[in-house]
C-alpha cells in the first residue's frame, strides 16, 4: 500500500546547512516560523490556546537510509529505529516547538531544529496527559544523557 501526502506549510528557520541545525528541538532555543498554507487556515482554530506543538515533516534533504547507524549522540551502532537519526525508509521528522504567537498562517515557535524551508506535513497539539510518559528505559542514551 502506498500512501500520498502533501505538505499544509514550510517551516522557516535560520538554518541553510544541516550541520547548522540542533540535534533536537529540546536542545534549541532557535525562533523560527511555519507558515501554514491559506487552504488549512481554518484548521488553526483554537491552536493559539497550546503552549507546545509537534511539528511532523519531511526531511526534505536526506535521501537513503541504512537500517544500522551511527547516531550523532553516539559512537556505536545501533539499528535506525532506535534512533532519531534523519535518513529514513520515510524520511519523516518530528520536533516540540514552543507556540509563541500566531499570526493569520504564520505561527512564530521557539525550538526550532530544522532546515529553512523544510515542508510542513502536519500539526498537533502537545498535551501532558496524553503525551507525558514516566520513562523507565532509553535504550542505548542512558549512558548518553548524564554526560
Amino acid at each position: 500500500m502506498e500512501y500520498n501526502m502533501h505538505p499544509i506549510g514550510i517551516i522557516r528557520t535560520p538554518f541553510s546547512e544541516k550541520g547548522q541545525t540542533p540535534i533536537q528541538s529540546s536542545r534549541s532555543q532557535t525562533i523560527g516560523s511555519v507558515e501554514v498554507y491559506p487552504e488549512f487556515e481554518e484548521g488553526l482554530l483554537d491552536i493559539e490556546k497550546f503552549s507546545y506543538l509537534y511539528l511532523l515533516y519531511v526531511f526534505h534533504h536526506s535521501s537513503g537510509y541504512s537500517l544500522k547507524i551511527k547516531p550523532f549522540l553516539d559512537n556505536q551502532e545501533h539499528g535506525l529505529f532506535s534512533t532519531r537519526y534523519p535518513y529514513r525508509p520515510n524520511p519523516i521528522g518530528i520536533s516540540v516547538v514552543q507556540l509563541l504567537t500566531i499570526e493569520g498562517t504564520k505561527l512564530k515557535v521557539k525550538g526550532v531544529d530544522v532546515l529553512d524551508q523544510t515542508p510542513l506535513l502536519d500539526i498537533k497539539p502537545y498535551v501532558p496527559e496524553f503525551d507525558v510518559r514516566t520513562v523507565v528505559k532509553t535504550g542505548w542514551f542512558e549512558t548518553r544523557s548524564k554526560k
